[in-house]
């Protein structure tokens, strides 16, 4: 399941995230690569002990714990992230993330976006799914959410600069057709509720999600 997500960060925290970035001390992105993804990796990111990107991370992982979709979509466990940045003549090519970074599974792939699409060329990120590649350039503050499984690349920026904050989530929920149960679940019963209050209906959806997350949660 692919779902974008609108306003993860408000234009003033994009802002305010972008000027604190402009003063971190970025290393060549092959650092963090997979020995085979190191050989189209061409990139920068700001290390993980940097205490700007430390700040940064902290800031946009709360601002997805706390948006509306991400966490009945995603359930996350266990959220990993990174700061990284493509100017001109650097790419991602295509590649499947780790399915463990850190000691973590990825099930689920992030991006936040923090350009304006506007002010850089290409970088699109570009995910190969069963239905055809879907490529991906959303508002600064949007993000994307799509499976970790997918073969998936980043476009060669031609110009500009793309600033965006990557990670990769360990859910609560392993397979992710399950998720996607959940999430529709999730989704019926904040609809009744607002529709009807707290019915017998609801009651019967409130406790199957709860029984389906005991069943399938880790």
């Amino acid at each position: 399941m692919m779902l974008g997500l609108e306003a993860v960060l408000t234009p003033d925290e994009v802002a305010a995230i972008a000027a604190r970035l402009s003063g971190a001390a970025y290393q060549d992105g092959k650092a963090t690569a997979g020995w085979h993804a190191r050989q189209v990796k061409e990139n920068d990111q700001v290390p993980a002990d940097d205490p700007i990107s430390r700040a940064v991370r902290i800031e946009i992982e709360d601002a997805l714990r706390r948006h509306p979709v991400f966490s009945p979509a995603v359930q996350p466990k266990f959220i990993q992230l990174l700061v990284n940045r493509y100017g001109p003549g650097q790419s991602y090519g295509t590649h499947v993330d780790d399915a463990f970074m850190n000691g973590r599974r990825t099930d689920v792939a992030v991006t936040v976006f923090l350009s304006d699409p506007g002010t850089y060329d290409g970088g699109e990120l570009v995910v190969e799914t069963a239905a055809g590649a879907q490529a991906i350039k959303l508002p600064a503050g949007a993000a994307i959410v799509y499976p970790a499984t997918f073969l998936h690349r980043v476009e060669p920026v031609t110009r500009g600069e793309r600033l965006a904050c990557v990670g990769w989530v360990e859910s609560r929920i392993r397979d992710g057709a399950a998720r996607e149960i959940l999430f529709d679940l999730e989704r019926a019963r904040r609809a009744l509720f607002q529709q009807h209050g707290k019915t017998a209906e609801f009651d019967l959806i409130a406790k199957a999600c709860a029984n389906l997350l005991r069943r399938w949660g880790e």
